[in-house]
C-alpha cells in the first residue's frame, strides 16, 4: 500500500534530500528533491523512479521501469504527497493487495519427513496449531500449512487408502467446514469441490489434489426481528487447494488457502507451492 512519508525543509541543504517510499505493492519509489536556490516562490524539482521488482499484475505493468520527471513549487510539495496518498486509500479500498513473490524459500522437515516450497516474503507464525505455518504479510489470510496423523495412531500405506480423489476430496471439505464452523447467528457457509486428481511426482509416489471454494455470508443485524432489517452479505470468498502423501505410515496435508481474487493474479506461484510439496522418508 502507499506510504505517507514527511519531508522537514531546509533553508539551504548542502547536498539533496533521498528519500525511499516503499510498501505500494511491492514497488519501491525512490524520490529525490533538489531544491532549487531562486527568490520566492521556491521550486523543488521532483524526481520519481518506481521500478517494478516483480510481476505485479494489477496496477503496473510486468517487469517494467516507469519514470517521470517533473517541478512543482515547493509549498506544494506536501499537498501533493498527501493527494496520492488520498488517492491510493480511496481509489483501491476494495482491492486485495498481494505482493506476488519474486522467488521461494524451501521448507525442510528432516524430523517429521516433508519438505516444500513457498514464496520468500511469506512469514513463518508459531503457535498457529499447525506443523509449520507460513502466511503473506500483506494479505493475512492468504497461507500455508502442513497437517500431520499422528505417528502412533494411524498406519496408512498408500494415499490410496482414502479411496479414489473424489471421495478423499469429499472428506477434505468436511473437514473444512468443521473447522469453520460458526456460532454467531445469521452465517451461512456455501461451498463445492472444484477439482479433484492424482499424479506420481518426480519421486516415484502418488499424491491426491483437492481444490474446493468455500463462501462465508453474514448478516448485518443477526438480532434483528423483521427479516428486512437483517441484509445478508458476502464476509469472504476463498480457494482452498490441498495436497495429500503417505509416508512413514502417516497421512500429510499441505493445505494452501487464498482469496479467490487474490488466486487469480497469483496462480502460478501457488501451483509452484503446491506441485513442490514431497513426503520423505524418516530414518528409524
Amino acid at each position: 500500500m502507499a506510504s505517507l512519508v514527511m519531508l522537514q525543509q531546509q533553508t539551504n541543504p548542502p547536498f539533496p534530500i533521498l528519500t525511499s517510499l516503499s510498501g505500494f505493492n511491492g514497488a519501491r519509489l525512490h524520490s529525490q528533491i533538489l531544491w532549487q536556490q531562486t527568490p520566492e516562490p521556491k521550486v523543488a524539482a521532483f524526481h520519481v523512479t518506481a521500478t517494478s521488482e516483480k510481476k505485479l499484475s494489477r496496477f503496473f505493468v510486468k517487469e517494467s521501469h516507469l519514470t517521470k520527471a517533473f517541478a512543482v513549487p515547493r509549498r506544494n510539495a506536501m499537498a501533493l504527497i498527501f493527494s496520492s496518498y488520498i488517492f491510493s486509500d480511496f481509489g483501491f479500498h476494495n482491492t486485495a493487495f498481494a505482493q506476488q513473490s519474486v522467488g521461494f524459500r524451501e521448507y525442510i522437515d528432516t524430523f517429521d519427513g516433508y519438505s516444500f516450497k513457498y514464496p520468500q516474503n511469506w512469514i513463518q507464525v508459531r503457535g498457529a496449531g499447525a506443523d509449520i505455518f507460513f502466511r503473506d504479510p500483506y494479505v493475512l489470510d492468504e497461507n500455508v500449512s502442513v497437517e500431520l496423523s499422528s505417528p502412533s495412531s494411524s498406519r496408512y500405506k498408500s494415499v490410496e487408502d482414502l479411496g479414489p480423489p473424489e471421495e478423499a476430496g469429499k472428506k477434505v471439505l468436511k473437514q473444512y467446514l468443521t473447522e469453520f464452523m460458526s456460532t454467531r447467528l445469521g452465517v451461512r457457509r456455501e461451498s463445492n469441490i472444484l477439482t479433484t486428481s492424482s499424479r506420481v511426482a518426480d519421486d516415484g509416489k502418488l499424491y491426491y489434489l483437492v481444490e474446493v471454494n468455500i463462501k462465508s455470508y453474514a448478516n448485518n443485524n443477526e438480532l434483528a426481528v423483521m427479516p428486512r432489517d437483517r441484509v445478508v452479505s458476502l464476509e469472504w470468498n476463498r480457494r482452498y487447494l490441498s495436497v495429500i502423501g503417505v509416508e512413514n505410515n502417516r497421512l500429510y496435508e499441505l493445505r494452501l488457502q487464498t482469496p479467490e481474487n487474490v488466486f487469480v493474479d497469483e496462480e502460478n506461484d501457488l501451483r509452484q507451492v503446491i506441485d513442490s510439496f514431497r513426503v520423505n522418508k524418516v530414518s528409524a
